[in-house]
């Protein structure tokens, strides 16, 4: 689906049509939750885009979705974050699934270096919708935290390719969480510069001096760390 807020003069924005989430669920009871909380994330950033994140109220997003504002109360605690993961939704595990289905030979550093631009910058995000996620500091502050989120997926991929624990060892973790930061300043620059280079582009560069560090946690010389 896509969508041009006339209003304001943005540029068109792809808002998925079918379900966010990715994955076989359990069973029809999980499926048909997935698909409110689909239904919900999508109508919140579609409303939001159209109206101003201001100018939505959960009755709006509910209605949009056609569900009771009760029922959107036990998926989301806010509109921020219906919003944010309708942009978010399922990142880290489609990181980390092209992680484990990285072709022999890929190093570590490039293998995350290509998942994370091909997960943020699939279609490259219109500026708009970036946009949106900093308007507000509420917005901005979800953004975040929905971001941070993925660096425990993130962790245990590394810990997978290295051979250590993610929940004993320290160093998973600080890899993980200095990637997740990386992407997270190159989303805030590319959006300050306004024009020139792409997304996919400033995201490469940010991530190219974490690199380093997730190429020697590869080497065979640090013991206990096998080469991927």
């Amino acid at each position: 689906m896509t969508l041009l807020d006339t209003n304001q003069g943005r540029r068109a924005v792809d808002i998925p049509d079918g379900p966010i989430s990715d994955g076989p669920p359990a069973g029809l009871r999980e499926r048909k939750k997935l698909a409110t909380r689909d239904a919900l994330s999508a109508a919140a950033l579609r409303l939001a885009l159209e109206r101003g994140p201001e100018n939505v109220r959960v009755d709006d997003i509910a209605a949009a979705a056609g569900v009771s504002p009760r029922t959107y109360n036990n998926y989301f605690s806010s509109r921020e974050e219906a919003i944010c993961v309708a942009l978010t939704a399922n990142l880290a595990l489609r990181v980390r699934g092209a992680l484990c289905a990285r072709p022999a030979g890929t190093s570590l550093a490039e293998a995350i270096v290509d998942a994370l631009i091909a997960q943020y910058c699939a279609g490259e995000p219109d500026q708009a919708t970036i946009c949106l996620l900093f308007s507000s500091p509420a917005l901005r502050s979800e953004f975040f935290a929905t971001a941070t989120a993925m660096e425990r997926p993130l962790a245990e991929a590394i810990a997978e390719c290295t051979g250590q624990d993610a929940a004993r060892d320290l160093f998973p973790r600080v890899l993980a969480g200095a990637v997740s930061g990386a992407a997270r300043v190159a989303a805030e620059h590319w959006l300050a510069a306004g024009s020139g280079p792409s997304l996919a582009t400033v995201l490469r560069e940010a991530l190219s001096w974490v690199a380093p560090a997730l190429r020697a946690a590869a080497t065979p010389s640090n013991p206990g760390e096998p080469e991927c």
